[in-house]
């Protein structure tokens, strides 16, 4: 449905081509005090950049109705508008009955029998980022107020990647020093041009976001179906062209035995530890003090120029398409800012369910 979260609900609305999209929060504390300038400093960094991104332009101004006053959350839902201003429908207008391969043009089409709105992918589209990153920066300030942090990088664009292991301190003060959004900046030079190969070749590639929770408290999750990882999971999918999500040492760990694959307890202040992190910060569903860590794997933007086989739905028969519009070769820089967002959502949710106000 279009509303997630069990304490603290968020709810999205909007069409990429309509006039506004947004999202409802409801559920942070009353009494916390919430910095609009910096919600609107996330959004900033969902933008496009020139020639990697986008031709879009979209100003993403957040405004913020009801739930604020002075800058204090009053314990009412937080309105979440954000203007669509640079529309251009009538590219869609003429590809309305041929859907667009690997797009949600067809399924839309069959669950909604025709009357989704198909113009800039509707409620499919990226652009439904937006209201997420903007819920997402104020969730963000609450767990900041709890001793959490949250960052992400890119670790692979197509088959360039970025191998080496770095802090969470590292990853934060580094992640957007450029605009692949890669910590080692050589690596980045190298995803940027292996972006720039696939525009050229009318074509797109995906890649790979790490994302690290640190601060976490041990004892968060609600087995045996609200697990973390399944809470996380279950947000992380909302985000478009998200096909895939690993925890810890996820798949890899098929590739371990027990000995390897396990993480030793041991004493560190007073307080337990493990001495490595397979596991990803998660035990049995629930957190268990470490660092929660998880890998995100992002398609290639499926709106392409090249000329694809596809199907007219008004006549059933065989054609082709040329997709035209604007579209990102490369989804997964901007991705990172909603990576972000989506677990600060989850972790404030599950904070609050777990008691913390």
């Amino acid at each position: 449905m279009n509303t997630i979260g069990h304490t603290l609900k968020f709810t999205i609305f909007g069409e990429s081509h309509g006039r506004y999209v947004g999202a409802i929060l409801d559920g942070l504390p009353a009494g916390l005090h919430i910095d609009v300038e910096q919600i609107q400093r996330e959004m900033d960094l969902r933008r496009p950049a020139p020639l990697i991104g986008t031709a879009r332009h979209e100003e993403d101004t957040v405004e913020i109705s009801g739930g604020i006053r002075d800058g204090v959350l009053t314990g009412t839902p937080l309105l979440f508008l954000i203007r669509n201003t640079d529309v251009r429908s009538a590219v869609y207008e003429e590809m309305r009955n041929i859907p667009r391969p690997g797009h949600a043009d067809y399924t839309s089409f069959v669950k909604y029998r025709g009357h989704s709105d198909y113009r800039g992918g509707g409620q499919f589209s990226g652009r439904m980022t937006a209201p997420m990153v903007a819920a997402g920066a104020a969730a963000r300030q609450y767990l900041s107020s709890k001793g959490m942090r949250v960052a992400a990088r890119v670790v692979s664009i197509h088959d360039v990647e970025d191998r080496k292991n770095y802090s969470f301190q590292e990853i934060e003060n580094r992640r957007f020093s450029n605009e692949i959004r890669c910590v080692d900046e050589e690596t980045a030079v190298r995803m940027r041009d292996r972006i720039l190969e696939a525009r050229k070749n009318s074509d797109s590639v995906g890649g790979i976001i790490e994302c690290r929770a640190t601060g976490v408290a041990a004892g968060l999750g609600e087995p045996f179906f609200d697990t973390v990882e399944g809470e996380l999971s279950k947000m992380i999918f909302a985000i478009p062209a998200v096909k895939g999500i690993e925890f810890g040492s996820g798949f890899s760990s098929t590739r371990m035995t027990g000995s390897e694959n396990n993480d030793p307890f041991a004493i560190q202040d007073g307080k337990v530890v493990t001495h490595t992190n397979n596991a990803g910060g998660i035990n049995g569903g629930i957190t268990n003090g470490m660092d929660v860590v998880f890998r995100v794997a992002f398609k290639p933007t499926s709106s392409i120029p090249k000329v694809q086989k596809s199907v007219d739905l008004s006549s059933m028969k065989e054609t082709e398409i040329q997709v035209k519009g604007r579209h990102d070769p490369c989804i997964v820089p901007r991705a990172v800012i909603a990576v972000e967002a989506a677990c600060c959502l989850v972790f404030a949710d599950l904070l609050l369910r777990s008691g913390y106000s």
